[in-house]
């Protein structure tokens, strides 16, 4: 979402014994509890092991010399996303795009539609959209479009009718009273301030996050049909499913706990879900619910007849990104590791996760980490290494910090394509400033060194792509979930292929293990510059790492 708000998974999850051992050389302890293991996602789906990559379109390629990125400025740089071309390695590899919101909106960034069958003039036409999803395809990538429908802007023609008279046929399209309930914020019950009813012509209309986007009103039956209808209409352009935005809040049934996660929400999503998937049975829904782990778990819904949930089959994963995000500069895997075992306890049998660091509501991951290399090599490695449908966000693989203001535009600054005054990205001066270090963080400058991060991403991907079990398959955690570790370890593992990964983020060399796992010989998959090759000694591994260093193994 663009606007400041404060709304602050793993597949069949079971437990099992898995590691033993005294207290590591580096005096790390060894864990307290049994460790998880994470199975592999029921169902068959693409989009239960893609990685998407997540487009401001405004920001990433401009064609028409306007200063504003297009729909025909994206398609101009599919190759460097996927080429379609599976024995490259030049190309990022992401299996889909998340297109941030392009339908017509007075808005700069979109969350306010006006028009949900109007691509936004700015980007281009329907058109541009279905060549895009042609060409998209053609390189064996999937598209997704940022749909919002908890509310509309305050200019759409449905609300301008709705707020016309008491009568309107559209009156009931929105949700009106005749004085102020007073209602706060769910997220901040006990703020003195952000209105969430707002006056107009006599009468008071509902919306959560301003009176530029009133809330509609879900429950009512032509609203619901609706919704539906304009989903159909984009999967039958080319789309392959929706990001859903404000997923927590499209049901109210009162003030506080009334305004989230409600009952008739979940239903609603039910009900969607099982049209979208008649419609298109491949077609993907991302829940945007920025909530707890047990309140995650909650989106996916029932197992019992539909592999990976009857709700939502995938829902960003905010709690693991924020503990990736403290753990990593700290050196501290607990804390990912903990949260993982959270997710065991509480995530529904058979669903797949989405993990990601940041996305277009975040300070950028390279400005939270204080844009260490060391630091961002791990966030890359932990983040591609993980079981489910990771998420990237535009220039978080050339570790593109923020810009320098303190609105959201910041965190939505134009791609640096290379280090010329325009940075690639326009032939005139861009929408928005970009973000400061052009010079080296662009792609021109990464795409042929080795070491760089662009290098990284690319390799992890690759990596992944071509190992089923990082791919598609589970994760048994070989690192302690309380207690002190700098090392993240895990196994992954699908039919009888077992992949060790291991992740130093400390800012020293250390010895990890041991790890009770089975194997007689290591293939290296992915090893940073010295590490060493695992040992294998009274039935347990042990391998010396680097500072910030990863290795990938597969067992034999």
């Amino acid at each position: 979402m663009p606007r400041s708000r404060c709304l602050h998974l793993l597949p069949l999850l079971t437990l099992t014994a898995c590691i033993s051992g005294p207290t590591t050389p580096t005096g790390q302890v060894p864990p307290t509890s049994t460790p998880v293991e994470i199975a592999p996602p029921a169902g068959t789906e693409w989009y239960r092991h893609a990685v998407f990559y997540e487009v401001f379109v405004r920001s990433f390629q401009d064609s028409n010399g306007d200063g504003k990125g297009d729909l025909p400025g994206l398609i101009s740089r599919l190759d460097y996303l996927n080429d379609g071309d599976p024995s490259t390695t030049t190309d990022l590899g992401v299996d889909a795009l998340w297109l941030m919101p392009i339908f017509d909106s007075p808005s700069y960034h979109g969350y306010d539609v006006v028009d949900y069958e109007r691509i936004d003039p700015d980007y281009g036409t329907q058109q541009d959209f279905e060549r895009l999803c042609a060409e998209a395809h053609r390189r064996g990538m999937r598209v997704i479009l940022d749909l919002v429908i908890n509310h509309t802007s305050s200019q759409h023609p449905w609300f301008v009718e709705s707020s016309s008279s008491s009568t309107s046929s559209k009156r009931d399209w929105y949700q009106w009273r005749d004085n102020n309930p007073g209602w706060k914020r769910p997220w901040d019950l006990y703020s003195t301030s952000g209105a969430t009813w707002h006056s107009l012509n006599g009468a008071y209309y509902y919306g959560v996050f301003w009176g530029g986007m009133p809330d509609l009103n879900l429950k009512t039956p032509a609203v619901r049909e609706e919704v539906k209808r304009i989903a159909s209409f984009w999967l039958e352009k080319g789309a392959d499913g929706f990001r859903l935005d404000a997923a927590r809040y499209l049901i109210e049934t009162g003030p506080g706990n009334g305004q989230a996660d409600t009952p008739e929400t979940h239903a609603f999503w039910k009900e969607f879900a099982a049209y979208v998937r008649q419609v298109k049975p491949d077609a993907v829904l991302v829940g945007e619910n920025w909530s707890s782990t047990s309140s995650i778990a909650t989106y996916y819904g029932s197992t019992e007849k539909t592999p990976g949930g009857d709700e939502l089959p995938l829902n960003f994963n905010f709690p693991l990104a924020e503990q990736m995000i403290s753990g990593i500069p700290q050196g501290n895997a607990t804390v990912i590791a903990a949260k993982l075992a959270e997710m065991a306890r509480v995530y529904p049998e058979g669903v797949a996760d989405a993990p990601f660091l940041t996305n277009h509501d975040n300070v950028r991951i390279a400005t939270q980490l204080g844009g260490g290399s060391g630091r961002l090599a791990n966030a890359a490695s932990v983040l591609l290494t993980l079981p489910g449908s990771p998420f990237l966000y535009y220039g978080e693989e050339v570790g593109l910090s923020n810009g320098t203001t303190n609105n959201d535009e910041a965190k939505r600054t134009p791609m640096p394509w290379d280090a010329s005054a325009n940075g690639g990205f326009s032939t005139t001066t861009p929408w928005f400033p970009f973000a400061p270090g052009r010079e080296s963080t662009n792609v021109a400058a990464q795409t042929s060194t080795a070491s760089s991060l662009l290098s990284r991403y690319r390799n992890l991907i690759h990596v992944r792509r071509n190992t089923q079990a990082l791919d598609r398959g589970g994760l048994l955690l070989l690192s302690p979930t309380s207690g002190a570790s700098t090392t993240l370890a895990f196994q992954r593992m699908l039919d009888d292929e077992r992949v060790l990964v291991v992740h130093n983020l400390s800012d020293a060399s250390t010895i990890a293990g041991p790890f009770d796992v089975a194997g007689e010989t290591a293939e290296p998959l992915f090893t940073d510059s010295g590490v060493g090759y695992p040992s294998r000694t009274s039935g347990a591994w042990r391998v010396t790492l680097p500072a910030r260093s990863t290795g990938i193994w597969r067992l034999r």
